[in-house]
């Protein structure tokens, strides 16, 4: 083609705008032009380049302006056949020869913000589009002037591949033949007035690289053959308020580490093998997870997340995930994961000003950003960015089969003023402190998670007294299935960490939470927020001598299977470990030689079990029929003791703690039935390193009036215990 009709089709002004990426419309600059008569193509780097078909070729011209950019006579299903500097030859197909990908509808719910399959059209997925195999991607930006998709297919230059803007949606997307899973990418942005963002990982993608990378990887979806149908079909009884559910916490990477490889991570395979094994036989109902979806910070162990669907490389792909949830399955064990919908941190590949502008978090910093943390908050008062929230989190309900989500940091959302100082924070419409918002994405993502997958837990990790945080939606509560009950944990451990001859004066600690233990449906949470930061460990915060603090520990847990609300315990407490958690080495599994602390191990074994198989110590876990003190006022002895009822007809079970170091015999206490009662349980057993104090098995009651009761019998009660009695119904 000559020069002058080089520059027909295409002036200097609108070449040099390709060169440089700065086209906010390329599919009109680029690929076939309007009269169906030429083409543009801009392809940096290349030496000659033709436009081909089945039947005929013809030579591209570079522009006199922008010799990179290309044109030429149209050919009908053509192809662009390039020669690059060493002789190397290349046939593609052009990416501004396609179609738009997202619908109509798409379009609609994307902009309306009540699109719940976000996943489906946004993120870079692979695709056949007009019978070409290609990734096509779609990300939301919209106050962006221009955004072009980079990778290592195109040497990360966004002149290459800009995308088409989607209008009023605020969506640009592109669809790149010939590109597979493993792809490199980020997102290269002009935001308002051109000015340049810094390259962007994907907001909804479904990989990312190894960190300290920080690109997104496309992978491909629904890769696992789910097995898990017959689970799913019970998963509902097994997760309700009626179910016994006791919850492993676990941070993947520091759990337990290769023995011949001590600095490598395990990963999704092997841990589906180990990990699953170690809570199947301690007899936990279900995992929970510490943040699984990608982050760039080791020590925020996934609290400040990036990628929110994309579960960390660190341990495996997202196939591999999915092969460990199901490998759970398998088992009879559920898996929960933490989800952080809360704040993200401020890394210049996030979603902190996205498109140059304040797109998912506020622009004010007294709305936006976390003094605690650093980071930015969610704006949940914009559709679209409540709408990705809630999208996140069918998301990995419904692509990796998990059976809950535990919601860090529910506080910080409620209120506006959360960690503030008067003056810092603007209060909402009415002059409050409640951020109405925040509180509407909460019920909205209840409602949506429940809706759409039934049976599954929404958990809320919630601080304050917010009324009906486990209350209907429909009746002014925010929908959650259970919340971490940590004033129960707070009070206990404030109990247990004192020396026993000072307890006395610390009594109310241990019996003031049954006011309000039925005020939710709680789950009683020994986290991994309790073994960091200086408090030390389980085995740690317990006072005295080694055999001091392991029976102290036992008869900690002994209280806490025993007391109404679901349980949760963080990994290494199961076994007393002394050191603190560190998110950077494996557990000190070496303490098992010690019997002691091999007995923690299998009394938390023995309790899963006993909770389990005894009805009357989970069916009304969240209903005060469940329970009864019979003796809450020994002040000076330490001694507490209460019933658990289950349905009409299940053994009644009576729980003895007593917490000095002081062997009680004869000790009389007012049993609510006549009859046989069995020593099911008593943490100062042989088989738990204990110093096999008890009562042989068994105690037969006697119609002798205690504790305002009509029968009662005469136990011994170990120094630092906890007694589990079953009603002998034969």
């Amino acid at each position: 083609m000559a020069k002058d009709e080089t520059s027909s089709v295409l002036d200097d002004a609108g070449a040099r705008q390709i060169a440089q990426g700065r086209c906010g419309d390329p599919f009109a600059a680029l690929g076939p032009s309007s009269d169906g008569r030429h083409i543009v193509a801009h392809l940096p780097g290349a030496r000659r380049v033709w436009i081909v078909n089945d039947t005929d070729t013809a030579e591209l011209t570079g522009h006199p302006a922008a010799p990179a950019v290309f044109t030429g006579p149209l050919l009908p299903f053509y192809r662009l056949r390039i020669e690059w500097p060493d002789e190397q030859f290349e046939e593609r197909h052009d990416p501004y020869r396609f179609t738009p990908v997202l619908g109509s509808i798409d379009e609609y719910l994307i902009g309306e913000g009540t699109h719940r399959r976000l996943w489906e059209v946004l993120g870079a997925r692979p695709i056949t589009h007009e019978e070409v195999d290609g990734v096509h991607f779609a990300v939301w930006a919209p106050n962006a002037e221009r955004v072009s998709v980079v990778g290592d297919f195109n040497e990360w230059n966004g002149a290459c591949h800009p995308m088409r803007s989607r209008g009023a949606t605020g969506v640009w997307e592109i669809f790149v033949p010939g590109l597979a899973e493993g792809a490199i990418y980020k997102y290269d942005i002009l935001g308002p007035g051109g000015h340049p963002v810094p390259l962007k990982a994907d907001p909804v993608g479904f990989g990312s690289e190894h960190p300290p990378q920080t690109g997104s990887v496309v992978r491909r979806l629904q890769q696992h053959p789910w097995q898990d149908t017959a689970w799913a079909a019970t998963r509902a009884a097994l997760n309700a308020t009626d179910a016994p559910i006791s919850i492993y916490e676990v941070h993947l990477g520091s759990w337990r580490r290769p023995a011949d490889e001590p600095d490598r991570l395990m990963s999704y395979l092997e841990l589906a093998e180990q990990l699953i094994d170690h809570v199947a036989e301690l007899g936990f109902t279900h995992i929970e997870v510490l943040p699984i979806s990608e982050h760039p910070f080791d020590g925020s162990w996934g609290y400040q997340p990036i990628g929110l669907f994309a579960p960390s490389i660190r341990y495996g792909t997202p196939a591999e995930f999915a092969a460990f949830v199901d490998a759970a399955h398998a088992r009879g064990i559920g898996v929960l994961a933490d989800w952080v919908p809360g704040h993200f941190p401020t890394d210049q590949h996030g979603l902190g000003r996205f498109d140059g502008t304040a797109l998912y978090e506020h622009a004010n910093p007294q709305e936006g950003f976390h003094p605690d943390w650093s980071t930015l908050i969610f704006n949940y008062g914009r559709p679209e960015v409540s709408n990705y929230l809630v999208a996140n989190a069918l998301y990995w309900l419904d692509e990796y089969h998990l059976d809950g989500l535990r919601v860090d940091a529910v506080a910080s959302m409620l209120y506006r003023d959360y960690s503030r100082q008067p003056g810092e924070w603007i209060p909402n419409k009415d002059g409050g402190r409640e951020n109405y918002e925040a509180i509407d994405f909460l019920r909205e993502a209840n409602v949506e998670t429940y809706g759409r997958h039934p049976g599954i837990a929404m958990i809320a990790e919630e601080s304050t007294a917010f009324p009906g945080v486990t209350g209907r939606v429909d009746q002014g509560g925010l929908g959650f299935g259970y919340k971490w009950n940590l004033g129960w944990m707070n009070d206990s451990l404030t109990y247990f960490g004192k020396d026993p001859l000072y307890r006395k004066h610390h009594h109310n600690d241990l019996t003031f939470g049954i006011t309000y233990a039925f005020s939710e449906n709680f789950v009683l949470p020994i986290s991994h927020d309790e073994v960091v930061h200086g408090k030390g460990s389980m085995y740690g915060r317990m006072p005295g001598t080694h055999a001091d603090k392991l029976g102290n520990l036992k008869a900690f847990y002994g209280y806490m299977w025993g007391y109404p609300g679901k349980k949760l315990l963080f990994m290494g407490q199961e076994f007393g470990q002394p050191r603190e958690w560190n998110h950077d080495a494996e557990l000190d599994w070496d303490v098992l030689h010690d019997p002691g602390h091999a007995g923690v191990m299998r009394v938390v074994g023995d309790l899963n079990r006993l909770y389990r198989s005894q009805p009357a110590l989970h069916r009304h876990d969240t209903d005060g029929r469940g329970f009864q003190w019979l003796l809450a006022d020994a002040v000076d002895e330490q001694v507490f003791a209460w019933l658990r009822r289950g349905d009409p007809g299940d053994p009644h079970i009576v729980v003895v703690l007593n917490l000095t170091p002081v062997e009680r015999s004869g000790f009389r206490l007012g049993f609510p039935m006549p009859g046989r009662w069995t020593e099911a349980l008593n943490t100062d057993s042989a088989l738990y390193g204990g110093g096999n104090r008890g009562n042989d098995g068994v105690v037969e009651t006697e119609p002798v009036a205690a504790q305002q009761e009509a029968q009662s019998a005469l136990l011994t009660l170990p120094p630092l215990s906890a007694v589990y009695f079953v009603e002998d119904r034969s």
